[in-house]
């Protein structure tokens, strides 16, 4: 390799370390991750994310900050864009894309845009190349209908760009009606080749953001990948109202929850397929060696997995829960000129990813890789006022999940050990790897104290965007999302 290395995150959002057959899963969900991880690349196999949420965690993985350090949580907030690695990066001459459906990082205002110059965001339109109702909006503000007529009939496609807008309405509105082709969310391949057609445009160096919504609410892996889920798990996922808070508020039973999990893992296998081309691509036209890869997720997901830490409550989704269904995840790194595999077992976070890209550039062996001198921090914070109102609607008592919980992560001979917090309440848990974890004792408090201590609120937030300036477009994918 010579000069600057590529720079590859890739986020497999809502990806539990526990549903990949690279970390034990029975489901063959990963089979080129089992094999890239055996060959070539490390895998870690303690790794946790900074926060429960996708805003939070992002914010921590881009930024180096642990969440209570950045304050990030919610559309009210932005984060000061030079505190980002990728703003950092296309500073010292990179260039810079993000590639997702995840408003968070494309069309909410909370900084994490700021530092890319090129922005791939929401696709999931009948006709990705007319013109985007969403697109429209975000530069034209709502209810602009006649508007939107008139540039769709001025487009080389105006029937398409006409039946985006048709589309559009109908997934805001009318969902009963949309036919089957027209899915929730838009499938990784079309997210992977904005990636590969803008990266093959760059002269010099590049940093991107690649982030994979194929295993987010609602589950719908195309038929080639849904292996183990099938029609009659898509009718039942159809039949919820909501994924998260028809089962905290007792409206269905939890083996309902359980059951989608097959769909869910047919969204990674698919995910998983569309990895195998990226770095195929990347490595027939030369680019892998020069390339930074790193390929993990900014939460899990739960399915019905009971509280560490609230009693009588179950882990459903993502979002306020301190559990490891939803901190463990997948890390599996390539550096430049990897050739041989290797398998790390010590606590791991993503909020190391910016000093492990300063460290690569400025040709430090990688010595420490993802593992932090200290214990691992993590931190869910309580619903905020939006997902208090969408979670009272189920829910009468919501004080299980209005408190902030906190996590730490230490090595053990038994394996790494949890101590996490949630208003009075303590809980140690053991966890031997992906499959295994057990709670021990209702102890440990201490360790979180001690080791959040030092942790305060830096300035690096501004005020950000109120949910009610939002765009109708950006507003309702974010409600489909579960996040207001």
């Amino acid at each position: 390799m010579s000069g600057d290395p590529n720079i590859l995150l890739v986020i497999l959002d809502s990806v539990r370390a526990q549903n990949l057959s690279a970390y034990g899963h029975v489901n063959e969900t990963t089979p080129f991750l089992d094999s890239f991880a055996t060959e070539r690349a490390t895998l870690y196999e303690q790794a946790r994310a900074p926060g429960a949420r996708s805003v939070t965690s992002h914010a921590s993985i881009f930024s180096g900050l642990h969440v209570e350090e950045h304050g990030i949580v919610s559309a009210g907030h932005r984060l000061d864009p030079s505190a980002s690695v990728f703003a950092q990066l296309r500073e010292d001459g990179y260039s810079t894309g993000v590639f997702t459906e995840n408003d968070w990082l494309t069309a909410v205002d909370v900084g994490l845009r700021d530092g890319f110059d090129e922005i791939v965001g929401a696709r999931n339109v009948p006709f990705p190349g007319a013109v985007n109702p969403h697109e429209f909006v975000s530069n034209e503000g709502r209810g602009q209908y006649a508007e939107f007529v008139r540039l769709a009939l001025t487009d080389d496609a105006p029937l398409r760009s006409l039946a985006n807008g048709v589309a559009t309405k109908l997934q805001s509105d009318y969902k009963r009606f949309l036919p089957d082709s027209v899915r929730a969310s838009t499938p990784a391949d079309v997210y992977v080749d904005s990636l590969l057609d803008w990266s093959d445009r760059q002269d010099g160096p590049w940093a991107a953001c690649l982030n994979l919504m194929d295993a987010h609410i609602p589950y719908e892996p195309m038929p080639d990948y849904d292996q183990w889920g099938g029609s009659e798990a898509s009718s039942l996922q159809a039949s919820f109202e909501d994924q998260k808070w028809d089962f905290n508020g007792g409206h269905r039973p939890w083996w309902q929850k359980k059951a989608v999990e097959s769909l869910y893992d047919g969204g990674i296998r698919q995910m998983d397929a569309e990895l195998e081309r990226l770095v195929s691509s990347l490595e027939r036209r030369g680019e892998l060696d020069d390339t930074l890869l790193v390929i993990t997720s900014d939460h899990g997901e739960g399915f019905g997995e009971q509280s560490d830490v609230r009693p009588g409550v179950r882990v459903a989704e993502h979002g306020v829960a301190i559990h490891d269904s939803v901190l463990h995840v997948p890390l599996i790194v390539r550096y430049p000129g990897q050739t041989e595999s290797h398998r790390v077992d010590r606590p791991a976070s993503l909020v190391e990813f910016p000093r492990v890209v300063n460290r690569l550039r400025a040709d430090d062996q990688q010595t420490a890789g993802f593992c932090p001198d200290g214990p691992v921090l993590a931190t869910a914070v309580g619903l905020d006022e939006p997902l208090q109102e969408r979670a009272g609607a189920y829910v009468g008592d919501l004080s299980p999940w209005t408190a902030t919980s906190r996590a730490v992560f230490k090595d053990d001979s038994e394996g790494v050990v949890k101590y996490c917090t949630n208003r009075d309440r303590a809980a140690t848990v053991v966890s031997r790897d992906a499959q295994t974890s057990y709670k021990v004792s209702d102890g440990g408090a201490e360790h979180v104290d001690s080791a959040f201590e030092s942790i305060e609120e830096l300035d690096v937030k501004t005020t950000g965007e109120d949910f009610d300036d939002l765009d109708d477009g950006t507003y309702q994918r974010l409600e489909d999302l579960g996040y207001v």
